[in-house]
Parts: C-alpha cells; structure tokens; sequence
C-alpha cells in the first residue's frame, strides 16, 4: 500500500513551494529587521520565548529549549535575563522533581508582550495596506489554504 509521500510530486506544488518558501523568508527577515528594534532592549530570542511562555504557562526550560531547537543552557540565560528583567516569573519547584519549576509571563512581561505584537501587527498591516484591492482579495483568499499547510 503506498502512502501520499511515495507519489509523484506535481511540477506546479513544487514550483508553488519555491515561490512560497521565498515569500516567507522574505517575510521573515523584514519582520526580524522591525523586531530588531525591540523595546528594552530585548532580543528576538527573549521575544520568541516569552511568547511561548505566555503561550504554554507552567513550561520549563528544557521544553522551551526542545520546542526552539536551541541548547538549554542557552535557553536558561535568556529566560534568567527575563527574569531578571521582571518579565518572567518562576513557580515553586515541582514535588516530584524539585530541579523543575515552571515559567509564567509576569503582569509586566504581559504588557510587553501585547506591546510588541501589536507594534509588529501594524507594521505588517501597513505593508498590506499598500497593496491594491485585488491583491488584498487574493492575500484574503489564500489565508485559509495557508493554515491548513501551516498545520500539517
């Protein structure tokens, strides 16, 4: 029995994915260019990770560091630095395993947060504004087949 991954690739999904590929690093870097610019001098690795801790409340360092592919103890000294910075806040050690303490975004780390997504949505929202009706409709049109490819 053969599975979708044995068939043969249509030329047009392949030449879709280069384009898209593109797209989305082009994307990335402009976005990575504005969020170089983040308050307090906050990098995009903090920024990344106080997301995921916002996302995921009560997650520990090895699983943030797991889910970025990044080694722990660097994931450590940039959750220490927000910490530090009073953006994350430590839950008392886990019974089981006294090593392990879950991470929370503090009130503060909140307001960052909302912060620098919105500034980060209204960059992006400004670029899509310059685009003409029928691009926007064709943008509007492919979000959804986006996220579908998004959740595979």
């Amino acid at each position: 029995m053969s599975t979708t991954e044995d068939l043969p690739i249509p030329a047009r999904a392949l030449a879709l994915s280069d384009d898209l590929r593109l797209a989305f690093k082009r994307l990335l870097r402009s976005m990575q260019r504005e969020g170089s610019e983040l308050e307090g001098g906050m990098s995009m690795m903090q920024y990344m990770l106080l997301a995921l801790i916002h996302e995921q409340p009560g997650i520990g360092v090895a699983a943030l560091a797991r889910l970025q592919n990044v080694r722990g103890p660097t994931v450590s000294a940039q959750v220490k630095s927000l910490e530090e910075a009073g953006l994350v806040e430590r839950s008392a050690p886990d019974p089981q395993d006294r090593r392990r303490s879950g991470l929370q975004v503090s009130a503060q780390g909140l307001a960052m947060l909302e912060t620098l997504r919105a500034r980060r949505r209204d960059a992006l929202a400004r670029r899509i504004a310059r685009l003409s009706p029928q691009q926007m409709e064709a943008l509007a049109a492919a979000m959804q087949p986006l996220l579908e490819i998004g959740q595979a």
